[in-house]
């Protein structure tokens, strides 16, 4: 029996054993043969005294389990659970915990496994609480992982800011993002290569000039006379797509010229030029961060009608944020207040009257190395026109919050019609 070495000097009156009895199973329906290791660590039985650590090995055959065990439900001391393993076949199976309660009737398995509900009669097993901070090594463990950031957004690309906090990518739908975190549409203009053109121009030994069919980008021009290579500065010079050779190399009659060469796409700062003219650089195009309606309020306090997270990847120098908003006010018994805030920044603060039905604005924000300027301008349907600048200092990331009051509650509502973020990248 177990623990019978440990409890010897003990009667049966006196120990109250808890009985589990049951029949145990494999997956497939045949009975566990094998073995259970029953260890337990030292605690204080409330109807014994101390029970110290100790283990015990039982063979199970046929399915038969029979053991009888010292209460632990309930108990005082540092431990409360019996650890038991299961091993058949020589191989560890698997581990559970039992806690087993002061019962007159053998109970089975199920009964004791932990987390199991015993019967209503019963006193359940303890529970204590742990802090992270009592946990060695937890807190620290947690502070490596990375948070969420001021601009963070569900169902986004994750970029990590420069203060190692996860933010969203910000960009089209559609758009692919770099490893500076920052966005721009997939793929990607390339190279042209044109090979074995022949030049247009006469070739009757007095004519010095050809043209191509497009202007070369850089050095890229390789120009055979006869299968010889001619060089530029020597045999000839390129001038956007029109050759002019020097008069000791003017093709014979009967010569024959083939030009071999690239043009980069636009954007490129290849500086090479074309026919028509300087080529345009391709320019990143705007990126729409936020365009939604917001909410009503008729309420006398202060109260977020909207907003805008603009993650740090979108607030680079070189860029501009450009926002635009409507409010509208219904009845006339009230006047209103609106505020725009750039994180804790109001860019933008002012009172409508009662007779202003619609109120609207917009503001510019130019992203610099350290800081950012704003130029912000608002008018209403009665209420003046009125433009403002000011400087804010710089952020990783930022919330832009639209917030509204009435003067007085009800009936009259105030609500943000519409607000869109533009963001201009810098090149």
């Amino acid at each position: 029996m177990l623990l019978a070495a440990a409890f010897a000097a003990v009667t049966p009156a006196q120990t109250s054993l808890t009985t589990i009895q049951d029949t145990l199973f494999k997956a497939d329906g045949t009975r566990f043969t094998g073995a259970i290791t029953i260890q337990w660590n030292t605690f204080d039985a409330t109807n014994l005294g101390t029970v110290v650590q100790q283990s015990q090995v039982m063979n199970v055959v046929n399915g038969n389990l029979m053991v009888q065990l010292v209460p632990n439900a309930g108990a005082a001391a540092p431990a409360n659970t019996y650890t038991v393993q299961y091993q058949s076949d020589g191989n560890q199976q698997f581990t559970e915990s039992w806690t087993v309660p002061a019962s007159a009737l053998p109970l089975t398995v199920a009964q004791v496994r932990t987390g199991t509900v015993i019967s209503s009669n019963l006193a359940p097993g303890s529970q204590t609480s742990i802090t992270e901070s009592a946990v060695v090594g937890l807190a620290a463990d947690l502070s490596q992982r990375p948070v969420k950031g001021p601009a963070f957004g569900a169902g986004s690309v994750a970029v990590i800011n420069k203060n190692g906090q996860i933010d969203t990518a910000v960009g089209a739908v559609g758009n692919c993002v770099r490893v500076d975190g920052t966005t721009a549409p997939c793929g990607g203009l390339v190279p042209q290569f044109f090979d074995a053109e022949t030049p247009a121009g006469l070739i009757d030994g007095s004519n010095a000039t050809f043209t191509l069919a497009h202007a070369p980008s850089g050095s890229s021009l390789m120009l055979f006379r006869n299968g010889i290579d001619m060089k530029d500065g020597l045999d000839y010079s390129l001038n956007g797509n029109t050759i002019q050779f020097v008069s000791a190399a003017i093709p014979t009659p009967g010569a024959t010229l083939m030009a071999s060469y690239r043009i980069d796409p636009p954007g490129s700062n290849s500086g090479s030029t074309s026919s028509t003219g300087p080529q345009l650089q391709n320019l990143p195009s705007a990126q729409v961060l936020c365009s939604a309606n917001g909410q009503t309020s008729a309420a006398n306090v202060w109260q977020s009608l909207g907003s805008c997270d603009v993650p740090a990847a979108g607030m680079n120098p070189g860029d501009r944020i450009e926002i635009r908003f409507s409010f509208a006010h219904t009845n006339t018994a009230s006047g209103f207040d609106i505020a725009v805030n750039w994180g804790a920044t109001p860019i933008l603060t002012r009172h409508g009257g009662a007779q202003d039905s619609f109120f609207v604005g917009q503001a510019d924000v130019a992203i610099g190395p350290s800081g950012a300027e704003v130029s912000a301008q608002s008018w209403g349907t009665v209420l003046n026109f009125l433009p403002g600048i000011q400087n804010i200092p710089s952020a990783s990331g930022a919330k832009i919050d639209f917030q509204g009051q009435l003067s007085a509650a009800g009936p009259d509502t105030l609500a943000l019609q519409n607000f869109t973020i533009i963001r201009y990248p810098a090149n």
